[in-house]
């Protein structure tokens, strides 16, 4: 009797308290540190998250396409990550969604041309002229237009980042105006608009 009087009260505890409030949310997770499990995201860990007080300090995020084929995000965060400060970024995408950090917080990859769009072609260029570029934006690829630049991210490339993009923000502490695409605040290749698909969905996913 004492044993089904305790798996009773037991039972009422699990239901005042559900598992969605028993796990940490987003916002928590992406204060941590080390290579914590993300829902929702297949991380792979090259770098993991260190003291967050120690971080570079990022105020913006840039999304880059590159050229190549599917499966090339792999190989281009592990070439990063053996060289972190080479022309290239800190987070990469691969067309299943896989995500690779691949370069540790506190140190700074080459992208970014200098935020040197002044047309307002896309957005009003007068807060990025010259402001937004690599040492102070977070770098995130997507891989996989090739051959065709046009092509946009595949379904699983914008799950993943309809979470991954909430993750950068919360840890960074970046609004949601300081995300942005390549080709908004650098000139870039004329045949296409280099990440602004998902620069465009970040900003009306919101907060």
């Amino acid at each position: 009797m004492k044993l089904r009087r305790l798996a009773i009260a037991l039972c009422a505890i699990a239901l005042a308290f559900p598992a969605s409030a028993q796990t940490p949310d987003l916002a928590t997770i992406a204060r941590s540190s080390g290579t914590p499990e993300i829902p929702g995201l297949k991380m792979v860990w090259l770098a993991p998250w260190g003291d967050l007080a120690k971080a570079h300090p990022w105020r913006n995020i840039i999304v880059h396409q590159t050229e190549g084929p599917a499966g090339s995000a792999r190989g281009g965060a592990q070439a990063q990550s053996k060289n972190p400060t080479r022309r290239g970024v800190m987070v990469w995408v691969e067309t299943d969604g896989t995500v690779y950090w691949a370069v540790p917080e506190n140190l700074v990859p080459t992208h970014g041309d200098g935020g040197n769009r002044n047309d307002n072609k896309y957005i009003d260029n007068r807060p990025t002229f010259r402001q937004v570029v690599g040492n102070n934006s977070v770098g995130v690829e997507f891989a996989g237009n090739f051959p065709d630049v046009t092509r946009g991210p595949t379904e699983a490339q914008v799950a993943a980042w309809r979470i991954l993009v909430k993750v950068l923000r919360a840890r960074y502490r970046i609004p949601l105006t300081q995300v942005y695409a390549h080709n908004w605040i650098d000139f870039k290749d004329a045949r296409y608009c280099e990440g602004c698909e998902l620069a465009k969905l970040a900003r009306e996913w919101g907060e």
